[in-house]
């Protein structure tokens, strides 16, 4: 009896064994296969947290072309148990996406920055203020014919204290030929109204350099300005003489 028992135990650790050697299999095998973060058809996600219970999940999407797509909001509101959906057409790429309260009315402010390539690479900004139960499109402006002088993109966008900044480097010439100048144009965009208004904060460098151009009055050295002189003392002269022999001839005929 005491043989048949031990031999029972022995069979027990071996499939108690087997089993654990199962388990770390599994989980070595759990480990090693990762999913990928983005599952086609979508290219691009990001997730925004406004405020508690407030989330705004970014995402594009789209099958065959890269350059072209559509881009997707989702906002969840998990403490009023609410789901909305925002679509639209998107033209380029994602590169980043940022929230704001520019008018600082309580709304959040989700911008999409899509990047694109035509002659030269430019950037689209899509906007849109959220309400409880609503949604607004914004109209980003474009550049002005001033603003885009000497833009051949690679925009740089932030926030800084409320506003939305943009920062782009400043080109001379066109084409292949075209250089860059060393120095960039800053742009400062504000809401108001749901409507955006722009400002120039840097000192335009293209401004500067044609302003460079302007001649200005060309000074006269100290030789220039003796003969000068000179030339001046000797017509009074003249002058006086002239007047004095005047003078003297009338009172001889009086």
């Amino acid at each position: 009896m005491r043989i048949r028992f031990y031999f029972f135990i022995l069979i027990g650790c071996v499939i108690l064994a087997g089993c654990t050697g199962d388990q770390k299999k599994a989980t070595n095998l759990t480990n090693i296969v990762k999913p990928s973060a983005i599952m086609d058809p979508f290219r691009y996600h990001k997730l925004i947290e406004v405020s508690p219970g407030q989330y705004y999940d970014v995402l594009s999407w789209g099958r065959g072309a890269v350059d072209t797509g559509s881009f997707l909001i989702l906002h969840s509101d998990s403490s009023g148990k609410k789901y909305t959906t925002t679509t639209g057409d998107l033209n380029g790429k994602i590169v980043d996406v940022y929230n704001a309260d520019m008018d600082v009315d309580g709304h959040p402010e989700i911008l999409i920055q899509a990047k694109g390539k035509d002659t030269i690479t430019y950037t689209t900004i899509y906007a849109f203020e959220f309400y409880d139960n609503k949604v607004q499109k914004l109209d980003f402006p474009k550049l002005s014919n001033s603003q885009k002088k000497g833009y051949r993109g690679n925009d740089n966008f932030y926030i800084a204290e409320g506003k939305f900044i943009r920062e782009f480097p400043i080109y001379t010439g066109s084409g292949k030929d075209a250089k860059t100048t060393g120095q960039k144009r800053k742009l400062e965009y504000s809401l108001n109204s749901n409507s955006f208004t722009v400002k120039q904060l840097s000192k335009d460098s293209t401004l500067v350099a044609d302003k460079a151009t302007v001649q200005q009055p060309v000074k006269q050295s100290s030789a220039e300005t003796t003969t000068t002189t000179k030339k001046a003392d000797k017509k009074r002269h003249k002058t006086e003489v002239h007047k004095k022999k005047r003078r003297r001839h009338h009172n001889n005929e009086g």
